[in-house]
């Protein structure tokens, strides 16, 4: 890898190097097993939510407006709801990297986020910790579900989540 590369480039490549995968058609259970987990931690920016906001056009005042969000009951700008779970597809990423299998015939997928709840605001500069946390491997239907919760820099409990993976043939 050069040095010129961008951290962009960096990315996808270690992306397309560390992709998940199963041997045959069902999931390996001592690789990626129930109780298997990761964390991932972010101090939250104020460019972080400024940035989401350009990438998906949600500029809520909540989010971008200071002097509306000192009228409100939060007293200031909260992050997005939708910013958190991009953190939990993150610890998707690492727990696909961290317990990995050698067979490349099955790629995971995400097929979603069930019972999303977000408890207490986010606040800019705040620090969360993402637990995720997988619980339940069905391997007739290669799937797997996992328990997301995010904490923040005081260990309350933040935004709650349970994640869908699914394993898909390559073809």
């Amino acid at each position: 890898m050069s040095i010129t590369q961008s951290l962009g480039e960096k990315i996808v490549l270690q992306m397309a190097q560390n992709y998940y995968t199963y041997r045959g058609q069902e999931m390996e259970a001592q690789t990626f097993a129930v109780g298997c987990r990761v964390t991932f931690s972010k101090t939250v920016g104020e460019s972080d939510i400024y940035l989401f906001a350009g990438i998906t056009g949600d500029f809520s005042p909540n989010h971008v407006d200071r002097e509306f969000m000192r009228s409100t009951a939060y007293g200031r700008r909260i992050a997005h709801g939708s910013l958190l779970i991009g953190y939990a597809s993150t610890a998707s990423t690492m727990i696909l990297q961290t317990y990995p299998s050698e067979n490349k015939n099955m790629t995971a997928v995400s097929l979603g986020y069930d019972r999303i709840r977000f408890l207490k605001p986010v606040f800019i500069n705040d620090t969360i910790t993402v637990n995720y946390e997988i619980e339940a491997v069905d391997q007739e239907k290669n799937r797997s579900l996992s328990r997301i919760e995010i904490t923040n820099q005081h260990g309350e409990l933040v935004a709650v989540a349970t994640h869908i993976l699914k394993w898909v043939a390559n073809s």
